[in-house]
């Protein structure tokens, strides 16, 4: 038998929407699953036990040494050059740089020319140099003690 606020909403006349066991509406089959057009991800039993639930690796920084920091202080050790990797030629000014953390890394010196040496404090920043095989940072131009090119270049 329907309630009073069923039998209201159906729009049943007054005389129906009393109790009596004489009217019964059809009751639709209730479905066993739902269907949905998204597929399930669930692993069944045999896959959990052959090993499919397995944690993804941790991704690896790109810059290890300033992970967490936009740039990091440090002072200059040794400053040189390095030849790039195969296809190029030419030589890459970089600089050996002791981080206020500790950590001793090599860095890029951008741009043309520079007045670096040992012992210029120097702000590191992450980006690494892709002709350059290990050097994983750049120094920023125009901080601390690295000139900035427009004032090298009369700008």
């Amino acid at each position: 038998m329907p309630s009073p606020f069923l039998a209201r909403f159906l729009g049943l006349p007054s005389a129906l929407r009393t109790t009596s066991t004489l009217f019964r509406l059809p009751t639709l089959p209730t479905p066993l699953r739902t269907f949905s057009t998204t597929t399930s991800l669930s692993a069944t039993l045999n896959q959990v036990m052959r090993g499919c639930r397995q944690g993804q690796k941790a991704r690896r920084a790109r810059s290890p040494a300033i992970v967490g920091r936009p740039e990091m202080k440090g002072v200059c050790v040794r400053v040189g050059i390095t030849k790039p990797k195969k296809p190029n030629s030419g030589e890459r000014k970089v600089a050996r740089v002791r981080l206020s953390s500790g950590t001793v890394i090599t860095a890029y010196i951008p741009g043309e020319g520079h007045n670096v040496q040992q012992h210029s404090v120097v702000m590191v920043r992450g980006g690494r140099s892709q002709d350059c095989p290990g050097v994983k940072y750049h120094l920023v131009r125009g901080a601390l003690d690295l000139v900035s090119l427009l004032l090298r270049r009369g700008g």
